[in-house]
């Protein structure tokens, strides 16, 4: 599906920067990767939101342990009106909130793409400097109706190490640069770029190749923005426990 030359964008106003948080396949670390860039550039003093746009298969409920909750929302003019999650400084909404998670997601484009405009345009975000968008994976509708439809400030791509997974995220990053679209890209983030064991901290061992996303962001003449290495305690603790572990690792400024 070729994207239409020109499309009116929505506008919101009250929010300074959207960032993107792409990649074109799942299983990379998007997620990780947009909640704690939320994480970081909160941290530094700005006012941020995090939206879970991937429909098909929201992880940010779980990540910040809210699952099984539901927004509040008021009336405002005869319309309905969304009130995000507040939780570690942020302002946080998702699909996930909407629908039963344990349950495949079976709805069309359309239905999809109408869903995630209302998860912007029927939220009271408030003023932000951030919103970052955690998109789903891959170049479909769902990414599409978001570039098109709101002005997103640019994207951040994300990917592991492995030659298979560049292949992926090649396409994500073509996307935002076809013709019609021409999102800028900020940068590169490679997750789990190598492991340090514990007893040996001066040890890299990097499981999914060397050099990788090094080569692939020259390719693209975008920076690489941070490395991030497998820790453990990110899928053994809470997003509470290892907020300050992350931080650590990776910090985009």
């Amino acid at each position: 599906m070729q994207p239409q030359a020109t499309m009116p964008k929505l506008s919101l106003p009250n929010i300074r920067t959207i960032i993107a948080v792409a990649s074109g396949k799942g299983g990379v670390g998007k997620s990780t990767v947009s909640a704690n860039l939320a994480l970081a550039l909160a941290a530094g003093g700005n006012k941020v939101g995090l939206l879970d746009a991937d429909i098909y298969g929201p992880s940010i409920p779980i990540m910040f342990g809210l699952q099984n909750e539901h927004p509040d929302s008021f009336d405002k003019d005869g319309k309905i009106r969304i009130i995000p999650f507040e939780k570690f400084g942020l302002k946080l909404l998702s699909i996930g909130f909407f629908v039963d998670q344990s349950k495949a997601l079976i709805w069309r484009g359309p239905m999809a793409s109408s869903a995630l405009k209302q998860l912007f345009t029927d939220v009271e975000w408030g003023a932000l400097d951030y919103l970052i968008l955690d998109l789903p994976p891959g170049t479909g509708d769902i990414p599409l109706t978001l570039i098109q439809n709101f002005p997103l400030t640019g994207a951040i791509i994300v990917s592991t190490p492995q030659e298979l997974a560049i292949s992926d995220v090649r396409k994500a990053a073509d996307m935002f640069r076809n013709e019609h679209i021409r999102i800028p890209l900020l940068g590169l983030v490679e997750n789990m770029s190598y492991f340090t064991p514990p007893d040996d901290p001066e040890k890299k061992y990097f499981i999914f190749g060397q050099s990788g996303c090094k080569k692939f962001a020259s390719d693209l003449n975008i920076p690489l923005l941070g490395q991030i290495p497998i820790v453990p305690e990110i899928t053994e603790s809470d997003i509470e426990q290892h907020v300050n572990l992350i931080l650590q690792v990776f910090c985009f400024t």
